[in-house]
């Protein structure tokens, strides 16, 4: 084979390459979509879109493990937060095509959402329940703070399949300060 040849048909199959990997879906180029929430036992979320206990260390445990990264979330969600989340990019799914926010990237579904946190390598989902419903197919991690109590909510986690997903880190908590009082964080990856 000549010189010539050789270098053609490295050229096609750079290129082959290339064509591959901008057709790779947004999801198969981000390392690891985590999935964050608080639920209580019975996998309540939240009520009258609002959160039903406060947990300052868990607030702080949420701000410490997205900073820096996009965070996904519906619409209902965001309007629940005083504002767009400092030092994070906040994208926003809603089903209204004319939706627009301060300090937002609005989509219309999970996928436009996945395009748009395609540069971070673990973008977290962080509600509501309709959102997590549709995402825990695709996640790759759960970071879960249990709340060990059952509520009374409108909104809840999709409940956890142990076929699909192993616990690898959990870490219980007592306090006698705040209500509730006992909560454990759990993470799980995918099988």
């Amino acid at each position: 084979m000549s010189s010539k040849n050789a270098i053609d048909k490295a050229n096609e199959k750079l290129l082959f390459e290339a064509e591959n990997d901008k057709n790779l879906s947004s999801i198969e180029k981000i390392k690891e979509v985590t999935i964050i929430a608080a639920a209580a036992e019975n996998n309540a979320l939240g009520k009258d879109n609002r959160l039903i206990w406060h947990l300052p260390e868990d607030l702080k445990r949420f701000k410490r493990l997205t900073s820096g990264h996009a965070i996904i979330m519906g619409r209902k969600t965001f309007e629940s937060l005083p504002k767009a989340l400092p030092n994070r990019h906040n994208i926003v799914i809603s089903r209204n095509k004319s939706y627009a926010a301060a300090g937002v990237s609005v989509c219309h579904n999970l996928e436009e959402a996945m395009v748009l946190a395609e540069n971070d390598s673990q973008p977290f989902i962080i509600g509501g329940g309709q959102i997590y419903e549709q995402a825990i197919e695709i996640a790759h991690k759960i970071e879960l703070t249990r709340v060990h109590k059952d509520y009374e909510a409108d909104t809840f986690f999709p409940v956890i399949d142990l076929s699909k997903w192993n616990i690898i880190s959990e870490e219980s908590f007592e306090n006698f300060k705040d209500e509730p009082s006992h909560f454990s964080y759990l993470t799980y990856i995918k099988k």
